[in-house]
């Protein structure tokens, strides 16, 4: 697609220039001596010390011969300029050629840096020569010193000459920039007298052309018919191969993007955006294919002779571009279907105004193939500038009339409906181009004009382009919308992808998109506008590899390069992780805690190294980053002092391993099973699921409990109380026979019960039993709880409970109420309390008594006695 469209845009051709328009193209006379850069003078190598043999057969050797190599060739260089100084396509190889030779002598001096340092190194170590009075050094010292400056010497030499021939081949480039934007601006403005003689001569000379070009034209086809038929017919094969390919390959992956379906009546605006985008690139670029290829087999099976072989690639550019034109104008005015519109117009304006944009296209084409006839044929130029001329003031029209049209859409939304003029503002602009068009061609501007015109339909159609494939990306990318297009429901059914991963790829599609249209817009465009391939090439190989920003050189393709560099290091860093986890220390039955602790060390250095092997590979002097570090340690000492705190603290944890991933831990209010252990902070996961973020610094300087920490024994106890009735021994002996018949009780240290106390109304004892798994504590004690439940029970013994008696006595006739404590106080049916009254008086006995007795029933009955 870039070569058609730099085809086709030569239709806007300056009727005069060599080339089609160039924006920086300079005309510079053959230079004066003062004006050529300065040439360096040859090197004068100084003649190598006995001790400097070796390096002058090696290195340096090598590198002067380099050198001279180069002088030649700047030399070339400079003395082709001078003589083509007006030959705009021979000043764009000579520049590209300037820049290569300018890295190329940027090489030597770069090959010889490491051994000039190396040198500097090693003087520095032995020292400077000891001064008179002091005493002597030894001779093999001098001696390497000696061999070492000559040897610096030398190389100081050399790299002078380079960066002297560096200098110079800057100064050339920068001097075939300005001839080529000199030579431009001369063509571009150059004047030519419009009259009527003018134009009767370019009539007769255009008609003679005409019968001349038709007699070439006919001997070619028979030519071609009776001795290349095969070649011709293989060629067209050949192209047509290509462009179904390309057609077919299209049609698989976007096929269902180029057909616009009638019976939806209300399209969303992203189908819309993609069937104009897809249907305009992919339909391109497929009639690309097969008109570049047909031209290539042409050309190289010797169909085309040298006269044809230009106009056929003006023809061809022709149909190219008046197809690309015509899909966007399709994509985007769809003047038969309005349902599908892109834009606000009515159907006649849609209709009109797509034909006034697709005829100034052909008189474009038909301009460019006209020029390329006459350039073949070596008419008069006469007949040039009028065809420039005609086809300015053809285009120029086609502006004012269309400025006068009623294309916008009527307000009630009817397409049939007439439609409204345009905008003021827009009117006036079209019709400011117009007559500026056709004013600069009547004054004798006639390549300007004609360089103008064609220019407008270029960008414009690339700029619609562009900005068809920026809509749709931006309405893929949007937010929950990628996932409702097809595409997405195919990803959705075949590779059973979430919603969340549909929208992410949907962000991605539509980054890919944006670079799809820029990287194919923005290339048009600059060619259209007169910049060569090879400016374009080397425009890229700068951006890509050398970007200044001060004293700063920055690579994208190696800050690309230490990208993929850190990011493999990260996977090989994830990988052995995970085969050392599950192939060494799984085998070896390592403790859990033990491979957490090697796999986040491990991971650690990994991603460390990488960065490093990433930063350097970027080309980023890692000595740079000391103004970084300073700035962050003093950022430390204020700021970041809890979080180094918390790093320090991590990396502790993860060396001491006072507790590890798995452990039971209890750390102030926090208490729960370790899940994670990373540098910051320590995720811990309580019994009701919730994940509890401790920084590690508070783990480090607070007391903390781990229930696990040399193994998971424990130790289990269960308080039972029985009734004073009971037994003491049969009790200890009934717990010590259940606690027995429990297997993951164990017998080391042996099961034991405790007779702790006589309690104010039962008699206290206490179980206790080891286990090898504190996990298993509260299974087994409950079940130890209903069995002893069941068996106190069975066994008739009672468990009892708090009671309180209230005793009431009277004083003179005045009950006094006397609280006694629970514990002072046992069941009815247990242990009968004797009445106890106090009264003042003899006859008041019978009383408290009944009142006593009347309570006591009382609580009685709410104990369920």
């Amino acid at each position: 697609m870039f070569l058609l469209l730099a085809i086709a845009a030569g239709a806007f051709d300056l009727p005069t220039g060599p080339v089609w328009a160039q924006e920086q193209q300079s005309q510079q006379p053959a230079p004066s001596a003062a004006q050529q850069p300065a040439q360096p003078q040859p090197a004068q190598p100084q003649k190598p010390q006995p001790e400097a043999t070796q390096l002058a057969n090696g290195l340096l050797d090598r590198a002067a011969s380099d050198l001279d190599a180069a002088k030649k060739q700047f030399a070339t260089l400079a003395d082709s300029a001078k003589q083509s100084a007006s030959d705009d396509e021979t000043l764009v190889a000579l520049s590209g050629k300037a820049d290569t030779l300018n890295r190329s002598v940027a090489g030597i001096t770069g090959t010889l840096k490491p051994r000039f340092d190396e040198i500097n190194a090693r003087l520095t170590q032995l020292g400077d020569p000891p001064k008179q009075g002091q005493p002597p050094e030894a001779a093999i010292v001098t001696q390497e010193r000696d061999r070492l400056i000559a040897e610096r010497t030398q190389i100081n030499a050399v790299m002078g000459d380079a960066d002297n021939l560096t200098a110079a081949t800057s100064r050339l480039s920068g001097n075939l920039m300005e001839m080529r934007r000199e030579l431009f601006t001369e063509t571009l403005f150059k004047r030519t007298e419009v009259s009527a003689s003018m134009l009767d001569d370019a009539g007769a000379a255009f008609v003679q052309e005409i019968g001349e070009f038709s007699g070439a034209l006919a001997s070619w086809a028979t030519f071609v018919w009776k001795f290349k038929q095969v070649s011709l017919f293989t060629s067209v094969l050949l192209s047509l191969a290509a462009a179904l390919i390309f057609l077919s390959g299209g049609y698989r992956l976007f096929g269902r993007y180029f057909q616009r379906d009638e019976t939806i009546e209300n399209p969303s605006y992203i189908s819309r955006l993609s069937i104009a985008f897809w249907s305009t690139t992919i339909r391109t670029l497929s009639l690309t294919a097969f008109l570049v290829t047909s031209y290539f087999f042409l050309s190289n099976f010797n169909v085309l002779r040298p006269d044809i072989a230009p106009v056929m690639a003006a023809v061809f550019g022709l149909i190219g571009f008046v197809y690309f034109v015509g899909r966007v104008i399709n994509a985007v005015f769809t003047p038969f279907q309005p349902h599908w519109r892109l834009v606000k117009l009515s159907n006649k304006g849609a209709y009109s105004l797509g034909w006034c944009l697709l005829a100034m296209t052909i008189v474009n084409g038909l301009d460019f193939v006209l020029n390329r006839v006459s350039e073949s044929l070596g008419s008069p130029v006469v007949v040039t500038v009028a065809k420039s001329f005609v086809a300015s003031l053809i285009i120029g029209l086609i502006f004012i009339a269309a400025s006068f049209g009623k294309p916008i859409l009527a307000k009630n939304g009817d397409p049939d409906a007439p439609g409204r003029h345009w905008p003021h503002g827009m009117a006036i602009i079209l019709r400011v181009i117009g007559f500026l068009l056709i004013f600069t061609a009547m004054i004798g501007y006639v390549g300007l004009a004609r360089f103008i015109a064609g220019q407008l339909i270029v960008t414009s159609a690339v700029i619609v382009t562009m900005y068809l494939g920026i809509q749709l990306g931006k309405a893929v990318s949007s937010q929950e919308t990628f996932p409702e297009t097809k595409l997405a429901r195919f990803l959705e059914k075949r590779f059973k992808i979430g919603e969340v991963a549909l929208d992410q790829a949907g962000l991605v599609a539509g980054l890919a998109i944006y670079a799809f249209a820029l990287m194919t817009g923005i290339p048009l465009i600059l060619l259209s506008w007169g910049f060569h391939i090879q400016d374009l090439e080397l425009f890229a190989y700068r951006l890509f590899t050398e970007i200044k920003l001060g004293n700063i050189s920055i690579s994208l393709v190696g800050i690309f390069a230490g990208v993929l560099f850190f990011l493999g290091g990260y996977l090989i860093t994830r990988w052995f992780q995970r085969w050392l986890d599950g192939n060494v220390m799984a085998r070896g039955q390592i403790d859990m805690g033990v491979r957490n602790s090697v796999k986040t060390g491990i991971g650690y250095l990994g991603v460390a190294v990488a960065a490093i092997i990433g930063i350097s590979a970027a080309g980023i002097d890692l000595s740079s980053l000391a103004l970084v570090a300073s700035a962050l340690s003093v950022g430390i000492g204020f700021g970041l002092q809890n979080i180094v705190s918390n790093f320090v603290s991590g990396l502790i944890l993860l060396v001491e391993r006072p507790f590890k991933v798995g452990d039971w831990i209890v750390s102030g209010t926090s208490e729960g099973i370790v899940k994670r252990i990373s540098v910051r902070a320590t995720e811990i996961e309580t019994f009701r699921k919730q994940s509890i973020i401790v920084p590690n610094s508070e783990l480090i300087n607070a007391s903390l409990g781990n229930w696990t920490h040399r193994n998971r024994l424990t130790r289990a106890e269960i308080p039972v109380s029985v009734s004073y009735d009971c037994d003491p021994q049969k009790v200890m002996d009934i717990l010590l026979e259940l606690v027995h018949q429990v297997p993951k009780v164990l017998r080391n240290p042996e099961p034991h019960v405790e007779f702790l106390r006589f309690g104010p109304f039962s008699l206290d004892f206490e179980m206790r039993f080891y286990l090898a798994d504190l996990s298993d504590g509260m299974p087994i004690k409950n079940n130890l709880r209903i069995a002893i439940l069941q068996r106190f029970k069975t066994e008739g013994i009672t468990i009892p409970y708090p009671t309180q008696e209230l005793n009431i006595r009277q004083d003179q006739l005045q009950p006094s109420f006397v609280e006694v404590p629970a514990d002072a106080v046992e069941t009815p049916a247990e242990t009968p309390a004797e009445p106890v009254v106090a009264t003042d008086r003899e006859e008041a006995p019978t009383i408290a008594a009944n009142e006593r007795h009347e309570v006591q029933s009382r609580a009685g009955r709410r104990r369920g006695g």
